[in-house]
């Protein structure tokens, strides 16, 4: 008996030295993917990011979803999050002007955001134009930026903030959520975010409110990185029935400065790789590549996005 306790010992001791040898990939950094709120398009798309980045990198990327993304930049940026999703207005808003960025840097695009007013489908709202007199959705005072964007949509229509009945929401959530309990006439969401899906089915079915192209040369004037892309009728566009222009700007994915080179170039391999599986989670993320990341954007990226770009001899495209 003695003789096999000191064997088991001799064990024991072995795997108590060998043990943080195993347990250390396993347990190795991880990286929080800060987020919206569940029910967001950009909480889906991190989701999906996370996903593959966990099972195909084995990077250990856990999203983190915030109140928001005038929220969640500043926490990459003060580097209490290694990687965030936002919208470009929100990105340019905390960088632009003389900020300084802090430790935020760009990967890049990840897909185009579309976005809409939506009405009930039996409503005789057809066009931003008649929008005039309506409750709509308004302010987005945890999403800031999302306030020039709705104005330079109203006005494709003609319209200023002036010529409606605002309704006065923190973020698009609540919008969705007081246009279901009959508080206002619209709501204001991306595409492809599981809260439009579940709109259409609570209210019976809603309708894109459509922009005219004529009126983009004015929405440029408030909002210049906006423009239309085509959206035809189909599962993701929910509330689309006809062939339409329908506003846009880019959706970014950013870091911070203090994320190693070689896993920020990682991230995007594994990205590039999988997109097939990206897209099984988001739909959105179709229009994913890694060529697309690249555009002239005056705000920092992340030294290995930019080792990724020169190696694939990716050069930055110019913005729309």
């Amino acid at each position: 008996m003695t003789r096999l306790s000191t064997v088991a010992a001799a064990l024991l001791a072995a795997t108590l030295v060998t043990a943080p040898a195993i347990i250390t990939p396993a347990t190795a950094q991880t990286f929080g993917l800060a987020t919206m709120q569940p029910g967001t398009l950009n909480h889906t798309t991190g989701s999906a990011i996370a996903k593959v980045l966990k099972e195909k990198a084995g990077l250990n990327v856990l999203v983190q979803p915030t109140a928001g993304e005038s929220v969640l930049i500043p926490l990459v940026a003060r580097n209490e999050a290694e990687l965030g999703i936002a919208n470009l207005a929100e990105v340019l808003a905390a960088t632009g002007d003389g900020k300084k960025p802090g430790d935020l840097r760009l990967i890049g695009a990840i897909h185009p955001l579309r976005a809409a007013f939506f009405v009930r489908k039996d409503s005789p709202v057809k066009s931003m134009a008649d929008l005039k007199g309506k409750k709509v959705v308004w302010g987005f005072s945890a999403q800031r930026t999302l306030d020039p964007i709705s104005r330079a949509m109203l006005a494709t229509g003609g319209l200023t903030e002036k010529d409606i009945n605002p309704v006065l929401v923190p973020n698009v959530i609540r919008g969705a959520d007081d246009f279901t309990a009959g508080s206002s006439d619209t709501f204001f969401f991306a595409f492809g975010a599981p809260k439009v899906r579940e709109t259409d089915v609570t209210v019976g079915g809603i309708r894109v409110v459509e922009i005219p192209e004529s009126g983009m040369p004015a929405a440029r004037k408030i909002f210049a990185p906006g423009y239309l892309s085509q959206a035809t009728p189909g599962p993701f566009f929910i509330g689309v029935d006809k062939p339409m222009g329908v506003y846009t700007w880019d959706n970014m994915l950013f870091t911070s400065a203090k994320v190693k080179d070689d896993v920020v170039y990682k991230m995007i391999e594994a990205m590039d790789a999988n997109k097939a599986d990206l897209v099984s989670v988001q739909p959105a993320l179709r229009e994913f590549s890694a060529a697309g990341l690249y555009k002239t954007y005056d705000i920092p990226y992340h030294p290995g996005a930019l080792k990724y770009f020169a190696d694939k001899k990716i050069e930055a495209k110019a913005l729309q």
